[in-house]
């Protein structure tokens, strides 16, 4: 899909969502954290709600930002963002979280550089057999976990100014671990401090309703949540009792290999009725560190132009499209508290 095309899709739908939201009462918040400060949830447009700039695997033992040097990744990364600002997007969520390569003042440089809107995040991630949570995890209470990252949303990220605009955090397939249960609790308890929509690397489904069912047991309803890497999860079933319950499902692998499948999972979403609980995005990038000149860097480009013309093609108007990359991820990262219903 060519940029013109793009702009004027969500043009063409913009009045009608305008109208639905003055008679539904659209629910989005009064702002969203980007990197150059907050704007109105209007503000983000089309937008890319899952993707990477830098990440780095070493393991949080050993992490550094003396690894890298953050001109080359800026230079590596630039164009791939301006592509992006090209094709007509203008925000992209960044989800690598501390201890994984978490470079604020990095990403609030390319926000400059490239016109986009970039969100960065606090938490940590406990996927990987808890290889990148640093040693005080283990040791901290729930309490203390939370205080850390509600500390990041109050005062800055590392004494640079930059907020988060979300929690990420991440946890392994199946059953939870007691420290991956510490963390959703944890991310839990800071959402209902700064209103911080919760973003979930997760393993599967089942450890997707586990965490739902831990975050309504601390008061906060499972619009606050992101189910990321759902596509990963077989069963459409479980898709359907997520999003139901009022989750956000994140098909956030899109490429060019995935596209059938991702496009069949939009489409079952969109036949129950729940097309307002989808967020799409490529889970792209990134700048690798440790391989020479950040390795293969994949671009944030197939959504737009092969993904939404298959859908297109497939029946989805022009409404359904806006609803996937605006209003969907305007809802979604609004910073609000919200309680749970389900106490």
């Amino acid at each position: 899909m060519k940029r013109r095309d793009f702009l004027r899709t969500v043009a063409m739908a913009a009045t009608t969502a305008a109208v639905r939201e003055s008679e539904c009462g659209s629910g989005a918040a009064g702002q969203v954290m980007t990197v150059r400060g907050a704007i109105s949830p209007d503000s983000l447009g089309p937008t890319l709600p899952h993707e990477h700039i830098l990440v780095d695997f070493i393991g949080a033992d050993k992490i550094g930002r003396d690894r890298y040097d953050p001109n080359e990744v800026f230079m590596v990364a630039l164009p791939h963002l301006k592509r992006a600002y090209e094709l007509g997007i203008r925000t992209l969520i960044e989800c690598t979280p501390a201890y994984l390569g978490r470079d604020p003042l990095l990403l609030r440089r390319l926000s400059e550089a490239s016109g986009l809107h970039i969100l960065t995040n606090t938490g940590y991630y406990g996927a990987g057999r808890e290889k990148f949570l640093p040693a005080h995890v283990f040791s901290e209470t729930i309490a203390q976990l939370a205080q850390r990252w509600i500390g990041e949303w109050q005062n800055g990220i590392e004494g640079t100014g930059i907020r988060p605009g979300f929690i990420k955090i991440a946890v392994d397939a199946g059953v939870l671990s007691s420290v991956s249960r510490k963390l959703v609790h944890a991310a839990a308890q800071t959402h209902s401090a700064t209103g911080l929509t919760i973003a979930s690397h997760t393993g599967n489904g089942v450890a997707a309703m586990e965490q739902l069912d831990i975050v309504a047991k601390e008061g906060v309803d499972a619009s606050a949540f992101v189910w990321v890497h759902a596509q990963n999860e077989r069963d459409g079933a479980i898709h359907i009792r997520a999003a139901r319950r009022g989750a956000w499902l994140s098909f956030d692998g899109v490429a060019p290999k995935t596209i059938e499948r991702h496009a069949e999972l939009v489409r079952v979403i969109r036949e129950a009725g729940l097309l307002g609980r989808v967020l799409i995005s490529h889970d792209a990038g990134w700048y690798h560190v440790g391989e020479p000149r950040g390795g293969l860097f994949r671009p944030y480009d197939t959504l737009f132009t092969q993904f939404i013309p298959v859908l297109k093609k497939a029946g989805f108007s022009d409404e359904e499209i806006q609803q996937l990359t605006v209003i969907n991820p305007r809802e979604a990262f609004g910073v609000r508290i919200r309680k749970s219903v389900e106490q």
